[in-house]
């Protein structure tokens, strides 16, 4: 059976460059969303995460559009300079007054703290993904020996505890006065993942961030399991502190207690109902569906288009990064 190493190499070679923000991070929702998707009885982690992926994406959206002006700096330095095709003095009027409100608001909102924080977030994403995500694979394809043989290091105790309670409730399920217990199981590693990834995956990341990017990441913390409007599926950090104890900065998603209190008994209340009533064609089921086949939501799709525009003004190609 391949090594963690291996496992991981099979799932990066399906996924854009680390280099990406939208690109990437859309993947590994999708990995998320299928292997749910799947086995939704099974992998409840995996679900969750699908959702905690996209609204990280969501923040990664921000990051391409807050990057795209600056992308077209060099053809104002070009039409001045008398380089550029439309070398003439309306054409450079005209792309000053195109570019000098994008860039106004860029450089406001975009110091460098606030890049970095938003990089951080990245970061999280991807580390949580190569900590985790091997062992969907290896469980699929080997089982538990195949998970244990590759768990090594002693902060992957928690993973190890949840794939041995997974594998548990999977041999229960197939004893029918034990099939209820085995559910329990089930749903219990899926918390035990859940509390390994908040507990020893985010916090180096999450304690690097900026006092403006706790206070950002803290309102941007955004879980809806539906589509809907109905808050019975949603969970928001936000909502469940209360703004003023957000904006002041008293509570913040970034700390791992409040972080851990709020999915507690926000987040896994609301997600327990929404997967209790989960079937093929529920609203939660094609929210899945739709993160599984990689479809742009709009703010995605505003972010590839400035991040192809402000390039073509260059006369050059898009960055990769889209």
């Amino acid at each position: 059976m391949p090594t963690r190493d291996e496992w991981n190499a099979i799932l990066e070679h399906e996924l854009p460059p680390q280099s990406t923000y939208i690109a990437r991070n859309r993947s590994i929702t999708a990995c998320y969303a299928g292997w749910y998707l799947q086995e939704p009885w099974l992998f409840k982690w995996a679900g969750m995460a699908a959702f905690a992926s996209f609204q990280v994406g969501v923040g990664l959206a921000m990051v391409e559009m807050l990057l795209a002006p600056h992308k077209a700096v060099r053809v104002k330095e070009a039409l001045a300079s008398g380089q550029s095709p439309a070398n003439n003095e309306m054409a450079v009027r005209v792309f000053n007054l195109m570019l000098s409100l994008p860039l106004a608001l860029h450089d406001a909102a975009t110091r460098p703290l606030l890049l970095a924080d938003l990089e951080l977030v990245k970061q999280a994403n991807d580390a949580i993904f190569n900590d985790i995500g091997w062992a969907h694979l290896a469980y699929l394809y080997g089982g538990l020996d195949t998970v244990e043989a590759n768990l090594t290091s002693h902060d992957q105790s928690g993973l190890r505890e949840a794939f041995r309670m997974l594998d548990a409730g999977v041999h229960l399920l197939c004893k029918p006065q034990e099939y209820q217990a085995g559910l329990t199981l089930i749903n219990q590693a899926a918390v035990t993942m859940l509390r390994h990834e908040q507990m020893t995956v985010l916090p180096r990341y999450m304690e690097q961030m900026s006092d403006l990017g706790r206070r950002i990441a803290s309102l941007g913390s955004w879980l809806d399991f539906e589509g809907g409007t109905s808050l019975e599926s949603q969970a928001s950090f936000t909502f469940y502190y209360g703004p003023l104890a957000v904006l002041a900065g008293t509570r913040s998603v970034t700390n791992a207690a409040d972080r851990w209190q709020w999915i507690e008994q926000d987040v896994l209340p609301k997600w327990a109902r929404v997967n209790a009533a989960y079937d093929e064609g529920s609203p939660m089921h094609n929210r899945l569906v739709s993160l599984a086949h990689e479809t742009p939501t709009l703010l995605q799709q505003t972010a590839g288009l400035m991040n192809r525009f402000y390039p073509a003004l260059t006369f050059q190609s898009s960055s990769p990064v889209a």
